[in-house]
């Protein structure tokens, strides 16, 4: 069970499970390693596999047809990342999701969980809370999209989410944020005259 550590932790945040449980969950779990700049997900492929990172960092982002790339998601240690439509429906997906370093990953088939779930009440709650906190936070994401200047976007994901900030390329964050790479540099060099 200590390898499974991390998940169990996160799940424990939500709800309870029993060793019997918990033995049923991590017998679902195949643990990959997955090298920087490798994808997960493609366009035109079903996600089959829930995500859950261990160690390592992803983005998932989408082109868009004048060839650029629009980051959707980035995930670090203790998240969830796929092509969240693409495994829920079972439909082909539109996101590409790459290794932005060399990661770990617990992956666990959508039937598996399904049926874990079916048997497992406990699970089914868990999965359908962090389901609903994804989605509540697209939602705030997307407000903040419509409502804040690109200063103020930056500044709120530098106090929610300082790791991602040093760890990722600021490429990745300008596109996450929907900027170019050189009107964040601006961005930064005035906070940094400022603070």
């Amino acid at each position: 069970m200590e390898a499974y550590k991390s998940i169990l932790e996160n799940i424990a945040r939500y709800v309870s499970l029993s060793l019997a449980e918990k033995e049923k969950l991590v017998a679902i779990i195949r643990t990959t390693k997955i090298k920087k700049r490798q994808f997960i997900d493609q366009p035109g492929y079903v996600c089959n596999y829930r995500n859950y990172v261990v160690q390592g960092a992803f983005r998932s982002y989408y082109i868009d047809g004048d060839g650029k790339e629009h980051t959707v998601q980035i995930a670090i240690e203790d998240w969830f990342v796929s092509d969240f439509y693409s495994y829920i429906t079972q439909t082909p997906a539109t996101l590409y999701v790459e290794a932005l370093e060399d990661s770990t990953i617990f992956q666990m088939t959508y039937q598996d969980i399904e049926g874990l779930c079916k048997e497992v009440h406990a699970l089914s709650e868990y999965f359908r809370t962090s389901t609903e906190r994804a989605f509540a936070f697209s939602r705030k994401r997307a407000l903040s999209n419509l409502s804040l200047t690109a200063e103020e976007k930056y500044l709120e994901l530098l106090q929610r989410y300082p790791n991602i900030v040093r760890r990722v390329p600021q490429k990745v964050i300008a596109s996450y944020l929907g900027m170019t790479p050189e009107f964040m540099s601006k961005i930064r060099k005035k906070l940094a005259t400022t603070s």
